[in-house]
Parts: C-alpha cells; sequence; structure tokens
C-alpha cells in the first residue's frame, strides 16, 4: 500500500506542471478579457462586502455578500495560511513566497471568473440558492455528467482530504502548546483531542448552512485581526531584519540563491501548490459559497471572492511568511510550524500558546467551511436528508481520524485531490469565458450610467440555461 502511495505521490509531482499552466494560462486570458479585472475594479470589492441580502418567502433574511465571503473565507483561512506557508518555505525556500504572491495577484482574475459564473447559474432552494460548477457545468455547459464528476471530486477533497488536514493540524497544534507546558502527552492525547473536535464539528453541521454561516461571520474577522495584530507585532521587533528576508524572497525566487537543497522547479512548485491551497483560486471551491449571496448583480459577487484572494494571500500568508523569515528559520525542517516558532522566538513562550488558539480556530471555521462545500455537491445528486446526513456523520468521523493520522500523509491526499479537482474545474471555466465577459460588459455598461447595477437573464443575449435572474420589478438606482 505505501509503494503505490509513493508512486501516485510522485506522478502527482509532475501532474501539478501541468496544473501550473492552466491556472496561470486561464488567469491570463481572464485578465486580457476582462481589462484587469480585479485592478480596475478593486474599490468595487469593498462596496459590494456591505450589500444587503433580499428576503426569503418566510421573512428570514437571506444570505448575506458578506455571510458568502465568510463561509468561503473561513475554508480559505486556516492551515494553509500557517502551516501551509512554514511547509513552502521548509522545502522551497523563500523563494516560493514570491510566487504565491504572483499567482494570488493573477489568479484573482479566474476566481472572480467563477464565482461570478455560480452566481449566474445558481439555483433557487426554499431557503435560499445553491450553486457553484457542479452547477455552471450542468446548467451552462449542458453536461451534468461533467457536474458530477466534478461534486465527487470536491467531496473527496474537501470534507474528506481537507478537513483531515484541518484535524490534524489542529491536534498538532494542541499537542505542543501542552508539551511546552510540561503536560505529559501521547497517542491517548490526540485521541481525546480528536473527539472534542468532532463532537464540537458535529454540534455545528448538523445545524445546517445559517449555524455555520453564522459562526463564521463572527470568528473569521476576529481571528483575522489578532493574527495580523500579533504577526505585525513581531515583524516590527524584528524590522531591521525585513530587507534581508525581501532579499532572500527575490534571490531565491528565480534560483540565484538556493535553500534547503531546493531547485527553482521545487521554488515554483511548493509557492503555487501552498497559494493554491491558502487562497484556493481557480480550485472551484469559493464559488460553492459565493452562489449563495443574494445579490443584485453576479459581478459583485465575483468581485467579493476575488477579494478573498488578496484578503488570504496577499495580507495573512504574506504575515506568516514575514514572521519566520525576520526570526531566523532553519530551512529544510518539515515538521515543526515554522511561524509559531517564530512568535515564540520573538515574543516568548506565552505566544505559542496564543498561536494555537489562533491556529485551533483558524483549523476549525476551515472544518466548517469544507464541510459546507460538500454539503452543496451532496445535495447536487440529492436533496435526501439521508444521504446529507451520512455525508455529516462522515466529516465528523474523518474529523476525528485526521487528528491521528500521519502529517505527511493527509498533505500528499490533499495534493493529489486538489489537482485533481482544480482541473476539472478550470476547463469549465474556460468554455465559459463568452458568459463572464458577457456579464462583465453588462455591469460595466450600467456603472458607466450612474447606476448600482441589477441584473436579469434577458439583458445578456444568447445566455442560457440560467435558472433564476428573472426579469427583476425595480430599476436600478442611481449610486
Amino acid at each position: 500500500m505505501d509503494g503505490l502511495l509513493e508512486q501516485i505521490f510522485t506522478a502527482n509531482d509532475y501532474f501539478w506542471w501541468f496544473i501550473i499552466f492552466l491556472l496561470a494560462g486561464t488567469s491570463l486570458l481572464y485578465i486580457v478579457l476582462t481589462r484587469g479585472v480585479q485592478f480596475r475594479l478593486l474599490p468595487q470589492m469593498f462596496r459590494g462586502l456591505r450589500e444587503q441580502p433580499g428576503t426569503l418567502p418566510d421573512g428570514q433574511k437571506n444570505i448575506s455578500a458578506f455571510q458568502a465571503f465568510a463561509v468561503s473565507a473561513a475554508a480559505r483561512v486556516g492551515t494553509g495560511n500557517i502551516v501551509g506557508v512554514s511547509a513552502a518555505i521548509a522545502v522551497g525556500g523563500p523563494g516560493a513566497v514570491f510566487w504565491m504572491w504572483l499567482m494570488a495577484v493573477v489568479v484573482a482574475a479566474t476566481a472572480f471568473a467563477e464565482s461570478t459564473l455560480a452566481q449566474v447559474y445558481k439555483e433557487r432552494t426554499p431557503t435560499g440558492f445553491r450553486g457553484g460548477p457542479a452547477y455552471y457545468m450542468k446548467h451552462g455547459l449542458g453536461l451534468p455528467w461533467a457536474g458530477g464528476v466534478f461534486a465527487l471530486i470536491l467531496i473527496l477533497t474537501y470534507p474528506v482530504t481537507f478537513n483531515m488536514v484541518q484535524a490534524n493540524t489542529f491536534t498538532g497544534a494542541a499537542t505542543t502548546s501542552l508539551d511546552s507546558m510540561g503536560a505529559t502527552t501521547g497517542d491517548h492525547t490526540e485521541i481525546v483531542i480528536g473527539l472534542i473536535l468532532a463532537a464540537v464539528t458535529g454540534a455545528v453541521v448538523f445545524g445546517g448552512l445559517k449555524r455555520i454561516a453564522h459562526i463564521t461571520q463572527l470568528l473569521v474577522p476576529a481571528m483575522a485581526v489578532v493574527y495580523l495584530v500579533i504577526g505585525i507585532v513581531v515583524v516590527a521587533i524584528n524590522v531591521d531584519q525585513i530587507p534581508e528576508a525581501l532579499t532572500d524572497i527575490f534571490t531565491s525566487a528565480f534560483g540565484f540563491e538556493q535553500f534547503a537543497g531546493a531547485t527553482l522547479g521545487t521554488v515554483i512548485v511548493q509557492g503555487v501548490r501552498r497559494g493554491m491551497f491558502s487562497n484556493e483560486g481557480g480550485m472551484g471551491s469559493a464559488p460553492n459559497a459565493g452562489a449563495t449571496a443574494s445579490v443584485s448583480h453576479p459581478v459583485k459577487q465575483g468581485l467579493t471572492q476575488a477579494f478573498g484572494v488578496y484578503f488570504d494571500t496577499i495580507f495573512l500568508c504574506t504575515i506568516s511568511a514575514f514572521i519566520v523569515l525576520t526570526t531566523g528559520p532553519v530551512f529544510g525542517d518539515h515538521g515543526d510550524n515554522l511561524v509559531a516558532l517564530g512568535v515564540e522566538a520573538a515574543l516568548g513562550g506565552w505566544a505559542l500558546h496564543v498561536m494555537t488558539a489562533i491556529l485551533m480556530l483558524f483549523t476549525f471555521t476551515s472544518v466548517l467551511g469544507n464541510y459546507y462545500y460538500g454539503e452543496a455537491n451532496i445535495k447536487f445528486f440529492s436533496d435526501n436528508r439521508i444521504s446529507l446526513n451520512a455525508l455529516r456523520v462522515l466529516v465528523v468521523a474523518l474529523t476525528f481520524i485526521g487528528s491521528v493520522a500521519s502529517f505527511g500523509t493527509v498533505w500528499s491526499l490533499a495534493d493529489v485531490t486538489m489537482g485533481l479537482m482544480a482541473t476539472v474545474n478550470l476547463l469549465a471555466v474556460l468554455a465559459l469565458t463568452g458568459v463572464v465577459v458577457k456579464v462583465l460588459r453588462d455591469y460595466d455598461a450600467q456603472r458607466r450610467d450612474g447606476l448600482d447595477p441589477v441584473f436579469s437573464r434577458d439583458r445578456v443575449r444568447g445566455l442560457k440555461g440560467v435558472q433564476v435572474w428573472e426579469t427583476t420589478e425595480h430599476d436600478a438606482e442611481k449610486v
């Protein structure tokens, strides 16, 4: 079994070069066709977060743009921001950070496209909306079988492998903190922590999307602010090391200076892999949350999710990278969490426990966001309550299993499924390029007229398969 897994992981390393070219090519195409939408409409990204949601038939508020952003951010913001950045630097050296930055800026265009498509082809449900890549493959491409393939891969990726990664990190952080306090730990400690995490996860996921959205809306901004404050303090203490850190990033990025035996190819692949694991741009995950938002125009949620890529990589991952690079890391150490070690070196032993709490919150909210992506895609096959509850039980069980599994194995499995999922999604996003461009033109035209854009399916010629977006009763209002 170990030999078979090793062969799969080796083949996956080569396959990732294809994914990198596909992701970069798709993103560059969208940058050209949308005239750099992720740059020129940056102010609109912030404005969209404040849009008020519509009202459901029962009188309750629908999912807001910010709540949908919070659910997707909950899945994005987690292990990738701390452990993922640590692993990328440990294996690929400081240069991996440059490639994470570059891909985030470029890939934001694809993130915009996939979430815009999710809004265009979403479906109405009694409790709001649902959608995502599986749905735009079904309605936009007219290929329900392709949607089924994507939905199956996503279920294997998020509720299964990614949640095992998050649970593994949660347990590792808690154990490290207990060890530093002199507590006696062992296999029994991981089992107890895993059982507690599984129980809390079960209590939330059995409550449905609204409970998940409410919890993530509260936790994600709070934990991100605390982490940013700690990171800024650490970097300020070591501010004299910033010029050297920047030099290391750029010299290592192009192979002028190697770290830990990393070749240029390793630097690039590690940066892109960990960047994608962190910000998820192009993977087809965030559109599942983006589709649930009640907004007046699909482009608004596309811009919101593009901002999510910036928020994740440019802000949070950069703070993690500078914590590592300004506190004298030991490159090549795969097991240690370089970010936590850097915080401890700068602020003292107490800070390790704060980092543990932050990482545990990051991973817990990621587990919730990952579960929701699975729920959205299990419903693509069936609305049967039994199927949904089976998924919930599976997620709770795998959360426990991930807590006690091998660190290396769960990360490698996540790499494999993540690559397959991204490939299927990117091919669909490429095929629907024309739809995104037309919808964006409608948005731009309304803004040029001084309006707050409002979309309906009869505004764009040749648009087929749209399930909602009936002709609106109200005209767009002046901005």
